[in-house]
């Protein structure tokens, strides 16, 4: 299939506390670099999106979470690569995020994300949130 690319499975969480939610700004050496994203990444081989979600803020926030209800999912075409994005309810049962990763880790009201650069994935996700939906911190 000439000039189409593999769709890349990417999951992401939804992290409130006190009616703001977790934004993560991306490293500046990365694709995308210092725009702001929800955390996650790549769904691995063998993994399910659930267990890639723990194992991604593990990684990148020193967190363990419990993975909530999916609260949308979306396909987006960058110019390197098309992923399909599972953004999941969570909430961290274990640390504090801590940045292992990134660049710099804000919790933001839906409202000052209009302020914040975020990844062109996540516009729909925003749109939503400052809709109201998915407000409610999943418990």
């Amino acid at each position: 299939m000439k000039g189409q690319q593999a769709v890349t499975q990417v999951v992401a969480a939804l992290i409130w506390e006190n009616g703001r939610f977790l934004a993560c700004q991306r490293p500046a050496h990365k694709a995308r670099g210092l725009l702001w994203e929800f955390v996650g990444g790549k769904v691995e081989p063998g993994e399910s999106k659930e267990q890639a979600l723990v194992r991604e803020c593990r990684e990148e926030l020193g967190v363990t979470v419990a993975v909530g209800p999916v609260f949308l999912e979306l396909t987006h075409a960058y110019p390197d690569l098309t992923v399909h994005l599972t953004l999941f309810h969570a909430r961290i049962v274990e640390g504090r995020p801590q940045k292992l990763e990134h660049n710099d880790l804000r919790f933001l009201t839906p409202e000052e994300s209009a302020n914040y650069a975020f990844c062109p994935a996540d516009s729909a996700i925003l749109q939503a949130l400052r809709e109201g939906s998915g407000r409610e911190a999943w418990a």
